[in-house]
């Protein structure tokens, strides 16, 4: 290892001009790169055309060498057996692979993978399977034209075109209220069959959740205007204080826009390499100028003063030789990668999309100012206050997702420029919508020449699932939408450099030593993301600034909409949630670049791995029906959209030991069209990171099941992306259940269906399992659950009540029985007297109070008679009132002595009631003959 790393080194301090061989100079002399039936003979295509001469000559040099490479075996032969390699590292989380093989293990048993080719190299192994460890893409795009420029970069300033609505992204902002985008792209796949993972650059981004699996990006849509690119000033760049320092020192009339038409074609991608049986495929891309204004007497347009204006302040404040020393050609980029259904559906789109620019050139017959009266704060996402956003505006984009500074003109609008600007937002344009029925202007050539072809979803191949992420998908029969979502390995993880927030999945494989950052052998990047397994804020290419999202695609999945062929993502989680699979190990092979120039970390593909019978079971229960085979799931839930076939096997996939005819081969992405500063540079950066992938395979002989101490401690887990950025799911190996993973946050673990070590739950291995847990603890009694509630304190405080209330009444019952037991009676024996006695009391009082309740009935109804028999008293009148009083007090008493006479009363409170009511009558009947 250190003698590898050595010979790297001195590589790089001794560099020479001498340059990899290359078969260029046959290419030239035979006029050029293919032949023999299109057989190519140079690049990555001739080498996969050899892969099979190159594993015969692989494995005749392992038989036959006895030098070098048979002590290298040895050592590490050696050191594994001696333990000098630490199998027991403390990797927080995760598992190492187990050191002894057994061939005729179970699924649940499988302790490691990648056995066969332990004591082999990455350069070995690349070239075993078929891959170009040795050259790279070539030079990068945007170049200035200025030797002195070492970097390429993608900042500009520009016109942004973003707008907000209801079905994108909702922190897309809305900075123009002209142009509705969003009637210009085919959301719903009226027309379009796929699309590269970005999708719609315009129109309002996408959700998360969107069927189509997009990256939920923010609406990018914007015409560049000058292209500051790099931001490094070391390399060539400008940084962003002197942009910021440019623009603050010039002014500038708001610039009026005319939109001109909507092409098709170009971004070479599909068919490229000659493959007629792919769908073509290319970019949509709105054209638009600049209307150029002159003030009295000047030959010179307002648009071309502020370009000199811009060059010169550029220059002035000491900006890079890697701007643009010219202005480009103003356009709005809203999609790359596109394949439309058929050139049917591409001339069908081109003609409505086209009609919808018709009727805005009728809006706007002379341009018009873009902006809108909405309020915003730069750069997105941060925490600063929302100003105003206004008319004419220009933007710095750092990246085309990323505004940073809004710079606004120098002048108000003019009377005319507003009513245009506000004419959309503001006023009814039906009109204008019902007048335009034609096209008045000639877009003919914007579906890329590519003549008269049709989509066959029957010439679907299994090796579709090896897709190249920056072009469309070929769909398989009965599925009307593309998707992104899939099941992988998840293995993004924390940096030290400063980066969006990325969750940490694994703690065995450092990524950072695959970035880089100061970009000594990369140039550029052929898309505007940049290093996918984590890129710096402030990169001084300006890539989008991703957060870590390194996986391994192991099965795609397509579209969750059910209604265009896909599967519910409540199906899907479904069915994966019962397919059994063992801890998921994984060894890394090499690095290397593939046909589309992207640079990717190759896994071993062991068909007989855990991860091998995983994609066996995947495809048995979600696999698209294919040759004759279907697929079965318990659920019968299925989707046609998935881009691997029933009947596909890990055993098909790549690999020397695999068919290389269908759909299995691990692989992680690191960077999309990587553009490397040359052949010997590129030589350089994949013999650098093979160095650490052998680094890798030794420390891991068997395999690693990756994980970490707060996510799947175990390690072999599953997860379900709802597409690159977005882990929704995760599922334990041998049925331990899953749990929501999502946007940092995690839920509890769901159902798990059933245990997973003999013995059922009352093996203590099954103790963790959400099945088990429930049947040792139901029922639970809701004392039982007011108890724990309490916690210690609160526990702790009612014992303690308990013990005091339990002592006293004690107390209080032996001074009761000193004080009141007989002669020689027994604690106990007074105890049991007291008792019933108490108990007879209670009876006697129950028996008196009810008859005291009666009684009181009685006399509350005498009271009654005597009211009444004293108002029909005071109706009568008196002849003589002495007398008659007397008289009729008499009676009155009389009378009521005859009624109680009548009733049998035992002297109690109720009698004493009875006889204060008579004294209150005898009182106020006094006071009425008063």
């Amino acid at each position: 290892m250190k003698r590898a790393v050595t010979l790297f080194t001195v590589a790089l301090l001794h560099p020479s001009g001498a340059r990899l061989a290359d078969r260029s100079r046959v290419v030239k002399a035979r006029g050029g790169p293919y032949q023999d039936n299109d057989r190519p003979i140079e690049g990555p295509k001739y080498r996969n055309t050899r892969w099979s001469d190159a594993k015969e000559s692989i494995f005749d040099r392992v038989l036959a060498t006895v030098g070098t490479r048979k002590n290298r075996e040895n050592a590490i032969e050696t050191a594994f057996q001696s333990d000098l390699i630490d199998l027991n590292v403390d990797m927080s989380g995760g598992k190492i692979g187990s050191a002894t093989f057994d061939a005729e293990r179970d699924l649940g048993q499988l302790t490691g993978c990648c056995s066969s080719y332990k004591k082999y190299y990455s350069s070995d192994l690349c070239s075993l399977y078929g891959g170009n460890c040795q050259s790279g893409g070539g030079s990068g795009d945007h170049k200035s034209g200025d030797a002195d420029c070492s970097m390429n970069g993608l900042s500009f300033i520009g016109i942004s075109f973003s707008v907000n609505t209801a079905n994108g992204n909702p922190y897309s902002y809305q900075l123009c209220d002209q142009f509705p985008m969003e009637n210009i792209i085919d959301r719903n796949y009226d027309y379009v069959m796929s699309m590269d993972e970005d999708g719609w650059l315009v129109g309002g981004g996408y959700k998360t959740f969107d069927y189509s699996g997009k990256m939920p990006y923010i609406d990018s849509s914007h015409t560049e205007l000058l292209r500051i690119g790099s931001m490094d000033p070391n390399r060539g760049g400008t940084s962003i204080g002197q942009v910021y320092q440019a623009m603050s020192s010039i002014s500038f009339s708001p610039f009026s826009i005319y939109p001109e038409y909507l092409k098709g074609g170009g971004g070479h991608h599909s068919q490229d390499n000659g493959d007629q049986d792919e769908t073509p495929s290319g970019d949509v891309t709105l054209i638009v100028s600049v209307v150029e204004t002159y003030n009295d007497n000047d030959s010179y347009s307002d648009y071309d003063l502020f370009l000199d204006n811009l060059f010169q302040a550029m220059s002035d404040v000491g900006g890079g030789p890697c701007m643009d020393d010219h202005d480009t050609d103003p356009h709005v980029s809203m999609a790359r990668g596109v394949k439309f259904k058929s050139s049917y559906h591409s001339q069908q789109y081109m003609y409505a999309a086209n009609l919808e620019v018709a009727v805005w050139q009728a809006m706007y017959p002379n341009g018009v100012v873009i902006g809108s009266n909405r309020y915003a704060s730069f750069p997105p996402g941060g925490k600063g206050t929302k100003t105003y956003v206004g008319y004419g505006n220009l933007y710095f984009f750092f990246d085309r997702a990323n505004i940073t500074k809004a710079f606004a003109p120098s002048r108000s609008l003019t009377s005319d420029e507003s009513y245009y600007a506000t004419l959309y937002s503001s006023g009814d344009v039906s009109s204008f919508y019902s007048s335009t029925t034609e096209i008045n202007f000639n877009y003919g050539g914007s579906g890329g020449n590519q003549g008269e072809w049709e989509h066959n979803p029957y010439a679907w191949k299994a090796t579709s699932a090896m897709h190249d992420m920056t072009d469309g998908w070929d769909l398989p029969p009965n599925c009307y939408q593309e998707g992104e979502t899939f099941l992988g390995i998840p293995l993004s993880r924390k940096s030290d450099s400063k980066m969006q927030s990325s969750s940490t999945f694994q703690t065995q494989f450092d990524f950072e030593n695959f970035i880089d950052r100061n970009y000594t052998y990369v140039k550029a990047f052929g898309t505007n993301h940049g290093w996918l397994i984590g890129e710096e804020i402030g990169n001084a290419v300006g890539s989008i600034v991703d957060k870590d999202t390194a996986h391994i695609p192991v099965f795609y999945t397509g579209t969750t909409n059910p209604n265009m062929g896909g599967i519910a993502l409540s199906d899907l989680i479904k069915v994966v949630k019962n397919i059994k699979f063992g801890t998921l190990y994984i060894k890394p092979a090499f690095v290397f670049v593939d046909d589309n120039g992207h640079v990717k970390l190759q896994f071993e593909a062991d068909s007989n791995s855990a991860l091998g019978y995983l994609y066996d079971s995947l495809c048995k229960e979600l696999g698209i029906t294919w040759n004759y085979n279907s697929p079965k799931n318990n659920y019968g839930l299925y989707t046609n959209c998935a881009m691997h076939a029933a009947g596909d096997r890990a055993s098909y996939g790549c690999g020397p030991g695999n068919a290389g005819t269908g759909g299995f081969c691990p692989q992680m992405t690191i960077a999309y069209s990587v553009k490397f500063q040359s052949d010997d540079y590129a030589a350089a950066y994949l013999n650098k990171c093979n160095s650490y992938v052998d680094y890798w395979r030794s420390l891991y002989p068997t395999g690693v099941a990756v994980g970490t101490q707060n996510f799947c401690p175990n390690g072999g887990c599953l997860g379900l992306y709802l597409n690159r950025y977005d882990l929704y799911s995760v599922f334990k190996p041998d049925l331990g259940g899953s749990w929501v993973e999502y946007n940092g946050a995690s839920l509890a673990p769901t159902m798990s269906p059933a245990p997973t070590w003999p013995g059922g739950c009352n093996e203590p291995h099954n103790f963790h399992l959400d099945k088990c847990f429930q049947r040792r603890t139901r029922p639970i009694r809701s004392s039982a659950v007011a108890w724990d509630s309490l916690g210690k304190v609160g526990q702790a405080s009612v014992f303690l009540v308990t013990f005091m209330a339990t002592t006293l009444a004690f107390s209080l019952f032996i001074a009761r029985a000193r004080k009141k037991r007989r002669r020689g009676e027994s604690y106990l024996g007074f105890f049991l007297r007291d008792t019933f006695k108490l108990r007879k009391k209670k009876r006697k009082g129950s028996r008196s109070s009810r008859k005291k309740k009666m009684l009181y009935r009685k006399l509350k109804g005498l009271d009654k008679d005597l009211e009444k028999s004293m108002l029909d008293g005071r109706s009568r009148g008196s002849r003589s009132r002495s007398r008659g009083g007397t008289s009729r007090s008499k009676s009155s008493r009389s009378k009521s002595g005859s009624r109680l006479s009548n009733q049998t009363v035992t002297p109690s409170s109720s009698s004493r009631r009875s006889s204060k009511s008579r004294s209150k009558s005898r009182t106020s009947s006094r006071r009425e003959l008063v």
